[in-house]
């Protein structure tokens, strides 16, 4: 009987020893009341508490929580009926003001944050509510996360998950988009012509300009033509008269000759002259210019020649 008492001895102090141990997972902290009254945090790990004495109020969250907030109906400024849901994003930074401050701090953000949407949304229009969501959002981020500091938890991010108009609103909405599709697209095509024709223009315009371009080139090309055959035919001018001159300075020089060799005498000087036209008439390129003088004295020079090639 004694070993029976012993034993259930032992197992009362073991599950007394067991029960004074509590772990914490990682990610969680527990808040510890002694006689009813807050005490302290247990943080992640393993600690010891006195049995009866120590109880464990709430074991609270530390990591970022997710919040969905059914969709809500919202009257805008302009009278409009919409359906808005939200999404919220929060962390416990404070696990025993989450605690004792607020009963249940979940329906506290849900309902600080409906609130303040429906007071947000209905300063504004449809197209205000329905293009202006970053503004929405921020605006609720702010007003929610003053209300929320007083529980300790810390609002991250707020966010509009879906706007819903009415349907009739929504057909309206649909006809407005096509009416604006179609817009762009007789924009698009009106503006796809332009191009079009301006890039026509530029063709013609570059075309015209490679033409002109051309008749320029080829302009100066005969221009430089016609200088080659001028310079061509003065230097075949210029080669001619040289050649007069040569022809000429030659029968003078065989003037000269027959007189040194001959003396003055008249005759003689005549028949060398008479050879010296001559000897000039033979190239066909030389032209000779005569006074009228020297044409009357030609036949008395011819007489001459031919009375001594018939002594000769």
């Amino acid at each position: 009987m004694s070993i029976l008492i012993l034993l259930i001895i032992l197992v009362v102090l073991f599950l007394v020893f067991v029960s004074c141990i509590k772990i914490v997972n990682t990610g969680y902290v527990s808040i510890i009341e002694r006689f009813g009254q807050f005490h302290r945090i247990l943080n992640p790990g393993w600690h010891l508490i006195i049995p009866f004495a120590d109880f464990v109020r709430r074991k609270v969250s530390t990591k970022q929580q997710i919040l969905d907030i059914e969709p809500q109906s919202v009257i805008t400024q302009d009278n409009v009926k919409i359906s808005i849901d939200n999404v919220i994003f929060y962390r416990i930074l404070n696990p025993k003001d989450a605690v004792y401050n607020i009963e249940d701090y979940t329906s506290g953000i849900i309902y600080s944050t409906i609130t303040n949407m429906r007071n947000i949304v209905g300063n504004m229009t449809l197209d205000e509510v329905l293009s202006g969501r970053d503004k929405i959002n921020s605006e609720l981020l702010k007003v929610v996360d003053d209300i929320t500091d007083a529980y300790g938890i810390k609002i991250l991010s707020v966010e509009i998950k879906n706007i819903l108009p009415p349907s009739e609103i929504q057909q309206a909405m649909e006809k407005q988009m096509r009416a604006e599709r179609d817009k762009r697209a007789v924009i698009l095509q009106a503006e796809g012509e332009k191009q079009s024709d301006i890039a026509k223009a530029e063709g013609e315009k570059q075309a015209k300009i490679l033409q002109a371009e051309a008749e320029k080139e080829a302009n100066i090309r005969r221009a430089e033509g016609l200088k080659q055959s001028q310079l061509l035919e003065a230097e075949g001018k210029a080669k001619a008269i040289e050649a007069i001159a040569e022809a000429q300075s030659k029968a003078i020089r065989k003037v000269n000759t027959a007189i040194i060799d001959s003396g003055t005498n008249e005759t003689v000087i005549a028949l060398k002259q008479v050879e010296a036209l001559q000897e000039m008439a033979k190239n066909p390129a030389n032209k000779l210019i005569l006074p009228n003088e020297t044409l009357s004295s030609l036949g008395s020079i011819a007489a001459i020649g031919e009375m001594l090639k018939g002594n000769k």
